[in-house]
């Protein structure tokens, strides 16, 4: 078996076996983004919209990013290149204060419009495939795939506003939500509150958007890719060989001298979780 038959870096091409033709989707274009949202509303629950009605203050949060809906469609006057219309849907979580010691934890819904243009090629050709069932034949347009890829965002800021008619620049108007967005709450949102309090979330979302269609490629090979590592059964009922493999804790019995502000995406998402 020829050495490179793992996955990994390549030092010796003189291990190819063979040039292969195999069936894949190619990125034509991809861009990534850092958006910092700001004033996106939040619509809450019928059960966070009884404990928000008594909220003093707002405290940070968490929000998990629960789905996002794309739409591709060619740009009229440049060939080639399409517009990718996204909507992220977030459950946003956030710790309310209503004059009691202890805070409250209520969630709701914020939905975050954006879009970017990327090339993707030109194609006419129609696919089909043997196992699909014919059930009604419709026009076709070959579009380029959309894929976005993205991590849950972070909760930067919170506020409360009286006025009726304020709005957040990053709003989404929210109209209709899809049934399997509502869901993923508790109990139903609450789209058009009574009262003049509405509440704002300010996010911070790292995404990254791609443009894909199916292609042939012609590409080296080595050999079959076959497992090298054994699976591991292991006992998941044994609660004190998991603790063995847990290290010690020395940092929480030992406080650091100084804190420093965090400068990567997970310590910025536990350290606004928790401020």
């Amino acid at each position: 078996m020829p050495e490179n038959g793992m996955p990994g870096p390549v030092c010796d091409l003189s291990s190819v076996r063979e040039s292969v033709c195999i069936h894949t989707k190619k990125i034509f274009d991809s861009c990534r983004d850092k958006d910092c949202v700001e004033s996106l509303r939040f619509y809450p629950t019928q059960a966070a919209q009884e404990v928000l009605s008594t909220a003093q203050i707002i405290k940070g949060g968490c929000a998990e990013l629960l789905y996002v809906y794309t739409d591709v469609e060619p740009i009229t006057f440049n060939r080639g290149f399409y517009s990718i219309d996204m909507r992220f849907f977030y459950r946003v979580t956030l710790q309310v204060g209503t004059g009691t010691p202890r805070s409250t934890e209520v969630e709701g819904l914020c939905v975050f419009d954006k879009r970017c243009i990327l090339f993707g090629s030109e194609g006419s050709a129609k696919t089909f495939s043997s196992g699909t069932a014919l059930e009604n034949i419709a026009p076709q347009r070959s579009l380029p795939a959309a894929v976005v890829e993205a991590v849950d965002p972070i909760v930067l800021d919170t506020r409360i506003t009286e006025d009726e008619s304020s709005s957040g620049t990053g709003e989404g108007s929210v109209s209709e939500i899809p049934a399997a967005i509502a869901a993923a709450f508790a109990s139903p949102l609450v789209l058009d509150p009574t009262g003049n309090r509405r509440y704002y979330v300010t996010l911070g979302q790292f995404s990254l958007v791609r443009l894909e269609r199916d292609t042939q490629l012609l590409i080296p090979a080595y050999d079959y890719c076959i497992p090298q590592s054994e699976c591991s059964g292991g006992d998941p009922e044994d609660p004190c060989g998991l603790f063995k493999n847990v290290c010690f804790p020395m940092s929480e019995f030992f406080p650091p001298n100084t804190v420093e502000m965090p400068k990567d995406y997970n310590g910025t998402r536990s350290y606004c979780a928790c401020h």
